[in-house]
């Protein structure tokens, strides 16, 4: 430990007291106390909805002093921001790193880091001096990132390294991390802890944010959980475990993470054969490369496999909005189909919700009745006009089937929690009536009760007998809800496991090549993102 390091628990760096935030119509948090201790790792839980990020922009500046009621103490003086005061924010030491990246591709890593902060030497910037300082940053908190690479050459996880060097740059005491392992794989997650660990060791206090409830037992100290915008509790890491955090989140017990369903998978309907695929982008690169499976009416089957295995490749594909098929068969229903387009996948009867919801899946600022009904406005389409009332009515049923929690089908998407937004997008592909639905990664960034209502909703389309394919990069969700696993590894289908003898150990060991289906391995995890 160097000689700037901090215990936690040496003095309180920030002290929220009593704070309350009304929108109108709805109270998002209401009289919340937290004392954050300085050098610490403090764990901020609850489901969408619950207040989380509320609070986060309070810190931040994005909701000024004034917009909310109590105080905030940092470091002995009560912190009053300005209205759009996220510069002061960083000013005064208090950073965010959010899910979403703020980096602009086109520049290096030194770029982004002092965008807007550049030195300056007469009437130019001071390259040398730029790119020194960044390499002094990085080495300091022995980030793996190099100063002038450009950040459009880099993997999620080093963008995420640039985004904590930019607010370390600023001299950062305090750094809030929102979700920041949704889109890493497991080596990247395994070195960002080591960097927060890194960044304890040098007194920077973190607040962290995730739905992955596993993750605050391997770097937190302490653990606050919110629920309806109210403090539920705050105690040592130690003493919780992920039940009883699903307890203090949810309100309740939850004594099953995945609903026992009554599926009954009839006749095979889609069948895949030796698929060979390029890559749209790289002439000559082969992504896909011979994948068969089969899938039945009724039928959840999990694709697992490490990232870069191309789960999302093959899927995409299929859906007509990824790859060139260069060989094999595609059949459905016994119907050999050549898909082109996502159009003519509809057609055909697939739909695909996919991995990112907010970029692919969403129209952010269109209403929810206008994400629903876009793909399907030939159902109410007569005479070159749109059938308003029949296009409000098959929405309504939907959104009710689905239960989605919106005050109205006119409100944006970008109002509704993740769990919702899912609802939406999920909703809208039914209104398609699939055959066979694809869900890529379906609960990624939600929180623990509105994964459990998305899995009671895949039961019931199973049950229904649309086929469902589902695409996890946690080994627990494929295991809880597939009734057979197929395991990629590098664009190949290395085997299919009945659920009855699936395991974690013998799906990493096909994920990692180790093992055919009729063999296992001894690599369990986790998560295979």
């Amino acid at each position: 430990m160097s000689e700037n390091s901090v215990i936690p628990g040496d003095g309180i760096i920030l002290d929220i007291q009593n704070v309350t935030k009304q929108f109108p119509g709805v109270t998002a948090l209401k009289d919340v106390s937290i004392q954050i201790r300085r050098g610490e790792i403090h764990g901020i839980c609850g489901e969408n909805g619950a207040g989380k990020s509320t609070l986060m922009k309070i810190l931040a500046g994005v909701y000024p002093y004034g917009d909310y009621e109590g105080r905030i103490i940092y470091e002995g003086k009560e912190l009053k921001l300005e209205h759009g005061a996220i510069r002061q924010a960083s000013e005064e030491g208090i950073a965010i790193v959010y899910q979403e990246l703020t980096l602009v591709p086109s520049l290096t890593v030194g770029e982004n880091v002092y965008m807007g902060r550049e030195p300056v030497e007469g009437v130019g910037i001071n390259w040398d001096k730029l790119y020194s300082d960044t390499e002094r940053l990085v080495k300091e908190y022995d980030l793996d990132i190099q100063a002038q690479a450009l950040v459009s050459s880099l993997g999620v996880g080093k963008m995420q390294m640039t985004e904590i060097a930019k607010a370390l740059s600023e001299n950062a005491k305090v750094l809030i991390l929102d979700e920041p392992t949704s889109a890493l794989a497991e080596d990247e997650i395994e070195g960002l802890m080591k960097i927060l660990r890194t960044l304890k060791s040098h007194g920077v206090t973190c607040i962290y944010i995730t739905h992955k409830l596993e993750e605050f037992f391997g770097i937190t100290d302490t653990i606050t959980v919110l629920r309806d915008g109210k403090v539920i509790t705050t105690q040592p890491a130690e003493k919780l475990s992920v039940e009883k955090l699903v307890q203090h989140m949810v309100g309740r017990e939850m004594t099953e993470r995945f609903p026992e369903g009554n599926r009954q998978p009839g006749e095979v309907i889609f069948q895949v054969k030796n698929l060979h695929a390029q890559d749209p982008q790289e002439a000559g690169k082969e992504i896909v490369k011979g994948v068969t499976f089969d899938l039945r009416q009724g039928e959840i089957l999990g694709i697992a496999g490490l990232m870069g295995s191309g789960r999302t490749e093959l899927v995409m594909t299929l859906f007509g909005e990824y790859g060139k098929i260069t060989e094999g068969t595609v059949t459905i229903e016994g119907k050999g189909i050549s898909v082109a387009s996502s159009r003519q996948a509809m057609v055909e009867g697939l739909s695909l919700v996919p991995e990112d919801r907010k970029r692919h899946g969403l129209v952010l600022m269109q209403s929810v009745l206008k994400n629903i009904s876009l793909p399907n406005l030939d159902q109410f389409a007569s005479l070159l006009r749109i059938d308003n009332l029949a296009e409000l009515n098959a929405s309504l049923k939907f959104a009710k089937s689905l239960d989605i929690k919106a005050p109205s089908l006119h409100v944006p998407c970008d109002s509704l929690s993740g769990g919702n937004q899912q609802k939406v997008v999920i909703s809208k592909w039914l209104m398609s009536k699939p055959k066979v639905l694809i869900m890529d990664d379906p609960t990624r960034g939600i929180d623990v009760g509105a994964k459990y209502e998305i899995y009671k909703l895949m039961n019931d389309l199973a049950e229904q007998g649309i086929a469902i394919i589902m695409i996890s990069s946690e080994l627990e969700e494929v295991l809880g809800m597939s009734d057979r696993v197929m395991v990629m590894h590098e664009g190949k289908s290395a085997g299919t496991l009945d659920i009855a003898e699936a395991t974690e150990e013998k799906i990493m060991a096909l994920a990692t090549g180790v093992a055919n289906s009729s063999g296992a391995g001894s690599h369990a995890v986790g998560s295979i993102a």
